[in-house]
């Protein structure tokens, strides 16, 4: 399993029933496969600057799609071009491809569309192994989930790590933070356009 997978299982069945932001997990995912390229030697950073090293890794089509990704991003995309650019519904389309897979199940439709509802993994051996991997203190995959909530953030990001590893994580952590903030403007933006039109 990649890193991004593991990120992929995690939230589809987190522990505490956690809602997340599907917006964090596609930026999360996209940092996650960065690590995984970079661990595939796939890929080497210049500074924050993406630089393709290798051929695409076999036996994961999306892991192996993000390489061509890679690849088509041309000289200079930094890592923070890359999450955004890469990270627009990834996180839908790792939910579609898990189930087609038969590694979770499908998400069951509420009536009420504020409401989202998780079934259990399909699979849960696949599941099992993701958050036990979690829960063992791995630092990428936990800094991961505490970008996207599922866990507590401690510090900004794990001490140790090779530094391009810590410059993919604190870009998904300046990613998750402005998106959370581009959210809770247009919140506030609605809040206030309701306001007017009942004239408070």
């Amino acid at each position: 399993m990649t890193t991004a997978r593991d990120l992929a299982l995690v939230a589809a069945d987190p522990q505490d029933r956690t809602v997340v932001e599907q917006g964090d997990l596609s930026l999360a995912l996209a940092g996650a496969e960065l690590i995984d390229l970079l661990d595939a030697e796939a890929l080497t950073l210049d500074g924050d600057l993406l630089v393709p090293a290798g051929p695409a890794p076999a036996g994961d089509p999306l892991l192996s799609e993000a390489a061509r990704w890679l690849a088509d991003g041309g000289p200079g995309e930094t890592v923070d071009d890359w999450l955004w650019r890469r990270g627009r519904d990834l996180a839908g389309r790792y939910r579609t491809v898990l189930e087609e897979e038969g590694l979770v199940a499908p998400e069951r439709r509420s009536r009420n569309p504020l409401r989202r509802q998780r079934t259990a993994p399909a699979d849960p051996s696949a599941a099992r192994a993701a958050g036990e991997r979690r829960s063992s203190g791995e630092p990428v995959l936990g800094a991961l989930a505490a970008a996207v909530g599922l866990t507590e953030r401690d510090g900004d990001t794990p001490e140790g790590l090779a530094d391009d590893r810590t410059t993919v994580l604190a870009a998904v952590l300046q990613a998750v933070t402005e998106l959370a903030g581009e959210r809770q403007r247009r919140s506030i933006e609605a809040a206030a356009f309701d306001n007017i039109w009942r004239g408070d």
